[in-house]
């Protein structure tokens, strides 16, 4: 078969000249919209450990700390490590009586960072950058996250045999509910909140976070 048969055959339906058109990806603002903290997730849809390696493989491409590059990345997927991240995460603290997550909704997949030095701020600089790509490289692969820094370390870092000392968790997974985005202006409440079963996240606009 000639190596430009689909092309020819696009042209034969589309009309020579015709080229195919490459699809649509979204804005970064659309994925920046749908990058949500998900505290519940369906898990019906197994993540699977190539896709965490394609959420760490982002990490090369972004910005560090006078280039020290002093993250490292366990990933842990569905099964008794899991399990056990799950006992020692606490998720939703702003909503503390609906003890989050519901049960059967419960994060399955993990990227466990750790870090070779101690924690500095260029060391939680360097975090907030790669825990932004992760998400949003995740949001492109139809997934949600959780960013969590509320959990037991210790625990977690002899349950897992971790090298290194565990500063965030990031839970991955099929988002298995809806949160919407409120503008709201200074001085207004920002606590998020849930009614009817749609979590709402209060964000001060462009306008009052202009000085």
């Amino acid at each position: 078969m000639a190596d430009n048969y689909l092309e020819k055959r696009y042209e034969e339906v589309f009309g020579k000249g015709a080229k195919p058109k490459a699809p649509a990806r979204p804005s970064l603002d659309r994925l920046l919209t749908l990058d949500r903290s998900f505290r519940g997730y369906d898990k019906s849809y197994v993540v699977h450990r190539r896709q965490l390696d394609t959420l760490i493989a982002v990490n090369p491409k972004v910005a560090s700390s006078i280039n020290m590059q002093r993250l490292r990345f366990r990933p842990v997927v569905k099964g008794p490590e899991a399990d056990l991240v799950n006992q020692y995460i606490r998720m939703g603290r702003g909503l503390p009586e609906l003890h989050l997550p519901f049960p059967g909704t419960e994060p399955e997949a993990f990227i466990i960072v750790c870090s070779t030095a101690p924690e500095n701020p260029g060391i939680l600089i360097d975090l907030g950058i790669s825990l932004q790509a992760m998400t949003l490289k995740a949001v492109e692969m139809g997934l949600g996250c959780l960013i969590i820094r509320n959990f037991d370390r210790e625990p977690i870092r002899e349950g897992l045999n971790l090298p290194l000392e565990p500063i965030c968790v990031l839970a991955v997974g099929k988002p298995g509910e809806k949160i919407e985005l409120v503008p709201v202006h200074e001085g207004d409440p920002i606590g998020y909140y849930r009614r009817d079963g749609v979590h709402y996240v209060p964000k001060l606009t462009a306008e009052d976070l202009t000085i």
